[in-house]
C-alpha cells in the first residue's frame, strides 16, 4: 500500500496531478480542497495517499492531510458512495464543514454538493454519524479540533443503532426527541426511545 508520497510537483490539472518521486512520476486524483493548497509546479510537496485496486484499474488518490484521507476512506464505505462522489463531497466543503453538517443533520447543505440528492444526503448523515464516531475512537483523525467535533454523541449513536435495527430514520429521530436530554449513555437513550415507540 502507498500511504504517502514526498516529491516534486510536475503537473496539476484538476482533478489530476503528478508528483516526481526520485524519477518516478506518480499520477494522483485529488479533491479541490487539496488542489487549493498545492505549491507551484517544481516545488516540493507531501501528500497522504489512498491506493485502490479494482479488477480493471488501479487508482491513487492524494490528500493534503490525514484528516481528509480518513474522511475519504469513511465516505467510500457509505452505501452508494464511490471515490468520485467522495472527492466531490470533499471538494465542496472542508472536513470540518462536512462533520458539522452531518452532526447537525443538515440535509440542505449536503444536497448542494453536485450529485448528492435528498436521499443520498439522508443516507450520508445516518451512516456517517456512526462511522465518524468509530473513527474518532480509533484515533484516525490527527487534529484535536476534528476529534472534538466527532466525539461520540449518545443520542446520535442511539439513532444510528435504531436505524440499523430496521426503524425508519424519521421514526428513530421522533422517538429520541422525546427522551430527556439528561440521559447520558446511548444504551439509556435506546431503551427510552424503544419504550416511546411501543406506547
Amino acid at each position: 500500500m502507498i500511504g504517502r508520497l514526498v516529491g516534486y510537483l510536475v503537473e496539476k490539472v484538476p482533478p489530476e496531478l503528478m508528483i516526481d518521486v526520485n524519477g518516478v512520476g506518480y499520477e494522483l486524483t485529488a479533491s479541490m480542497t487539496t488542489f487549493y493548497e498545492l505549491p507551484a509546479i517544481g516545488d516540493k510537496v507531501t501528500l497522504y495517499t489512498h491506493f485502490q485496486v479494482k479488477e480493471d484499474s488501479q487508482s491513487l488518490y492524494g490528500f493534503k492531510g490525514k484528516d481528509e484521507r480518513a474522511l475519504f476512506r469513511i465516505l467510500i464505505k457509505v452505501n452508494g458512495v464511490g471515490p468520485k462522489m467522495a472527492l466531490s463531497v470533499l471538494s465542496s466543503m472542508s472536513s470540518d464543514e462536512l462533520i458539522a453538517n452531518v452532526q447537525d443533520s443538515d440535509v440542505t447543505a449536503l444536497t448542494r454538493i453536485p450529485g448528492v440528492g435528498k436521499k443520498t444526503a439522508e443516507r450520508l448523515i445516518i451512516e456517517l454519524r456512526d462511522k465518524l464516531g468509530q473513527a474518532a475512537k480509533q484515533d484516525l483523525f490527527a487534529t484535536p479540533e476534528v476529534l472534538r467535533q466527532v466525539q461520540s454523541d449518545p443520542r446520535q449513536e442511539a439513532e444510528a443503532a435504531l436505524v440499523s435495527l430496521g426503524y425508519k430514520p424519521q421514526e428513530a429521530a421522533k422517538a429520541i426527541a422525546k427522551v430527556p436530554v439528561s440521559s447520558d449513555s446511548s444504551e439509556q437513550v435506546i431503551k427510552s426511545a424503544l419504550k416511546n415507540m411501543l406506547k
